[in-house]
């Protein structure tokens, strides 16, 4: 009886160590989801740049943005390459990538499709990183 109250309370440990990772987990995006979206609507692009990983992938034939300053230089072109950014975020928030770990995205319409669309395939995605969440990518699954 004794050895059974031991790996029961074995198991419980472990479910609640896992729950709390994974609560960790999702606040911890949560915070840079906040910091990030008040960076984007706010046109803030050194901000925004902070909160980036370099290389940072591009849609299809387009290149990476190598640096900080590339990425700067060429925020509205990365940041609204396809979509609204600034529209997008202040309506959705991240979602977890079920094939990929450490990692969410947030899908948007064209600019010139209302948010409301079910046509959302314009994809930023954000890994966790050795230094915090970063924006890693940014994709048109239809291409």
């Amino acid at each position: 009886m004794k050895k059974t109250k031991s790996v029961l309370f074995g198991i419980i440990s472990v479910f609640f160590l896992c729950a709390a990772v994974n609560v960790s987990a999702q606040s911890d995006i949560n915070v840079f989801w906040q910091k990030f979206k008040i960076a984007v609507i706010k046109g803030d692009k050194a901000a925004v740049a902070n909160l980036t990983s370099f290389p940072l992938e591009m849609p299809y034939g387009v290149r990476s943005i190598k640096s900080k300053a590339a990425f700067i230089k060429d925020y509205n072109g990365i940041i609204n390459h396809e979509a609204n950014a600034k529209r997008c975020f202040q309506a959705q928030t991240p979602k977890k990538d079920e094939q990929l770990k450490n990692t969410y995205y947030v899908d948007c319409t064209f600019k010139g499709e209302p948010e409301s669309s079910d046509n959302r395939p314009i994809v930023y995605y954000f890994t966790k990183t050795k230094f915090g969440w970063r924006f890693s990518s940014l994709d048109n699954i239809n291409e």
